[in-house]
């Protein structure tokens, strides 16, 4: 059984920032979820479709290749947007499932960042953290990586509350926190509190985690 790590939250929480730390510390593959929405929007907007078109965002999701996912225009702010929009077809998570299924089965294990991750894609996963911040901390956050882009913080702000909105209301696979993921609120931490505060999570997790398999293996022993 591999070691995952399910790191979900809202846009600009950390989650990101956290699940890479993690990753790299561990020697553990790291999957960014949110840029498969993104790279299936921003392709759709490259072909000139409509992201809130299901059929079209659907067949899109299922002709995504990998490599797709280093296109550096994922990281734009159109492209959140877009990753939004299509993320609300249960078409479009339905066609990315297998990718991320198989990405969690790798052994040793992977971390895993999203919104569905703790609640759709591994729920058995060992460790679970919910990372949050207020909606000004993280509008604040993404203007920094924005702001030579010519956007406002209103406008981002904005832009917050309407993915929050989208993301918590879908019908399918709706962002809420596992009842057993750790929340774990950045809005007062320094990226490197947030990344010792997600170490110590995951560490217990580990420690009952392989405690559990000790158990199971006296058992059948």
């Amino acid at each position: 059984m591999s070691f995952v790590i399910a790191v979900d939250g809202p846009a600009a929480s950390g989650k990101g920032t956290v699940a890479s730390g993690l990753a790299r510390e561990l020697g553990l593959p790291h999957l960014d979820s949110g840029l498969l929405y993104r790279a299936v929007g921003r392709a759709l907007q490259v072909a000139g479709g409509d992201p809130d078109d299901a059929a079209a965002a659907t067949e899109t999701a299922r002709r995504l290749d990998p490599h797709d996912l280093e296109d550096p225009a994922l990281r734009t702010r159109e492209a959140g947007e877009a990753a939004s929009r299509v993320a609300v077809h249960a078409g479009v998570r339905a066609a990315l499932l297998d990718f991320q299924h198989a990405f969690a089965a790798q052994e040793p294990g992977a971390v895993i960042d999203g919104r569905d991750i703790g609640t759709v894609i591994a729920p058995d996963a060992p460790a679970k953290l919910f990372v949050t911040a207020s909606p000004e901390v993280r509008a604040h956050r993404r203007w920094l990586q924005l702001k030579d882009q010519g956007v406002s913080l209103d406008e981002i702000l904005a832009d917050i509350a309407l993915r929050d909105e989208r993301d918590s209301a879908r019908s399918t696979a709706p962002l809420v926190q596992a009842k057993d993921a750790v929340l774990l609120d950045t809005s007062e931490m320094t990226i490197e509190q947030a990344a010792d505060a997600a170490r110590r999570i995951v560490e217990a997790a580990r420690a009952r985690w392989e405690t559990s398999l000790k158990g199971e293996a006296s058992q059948k022993g």
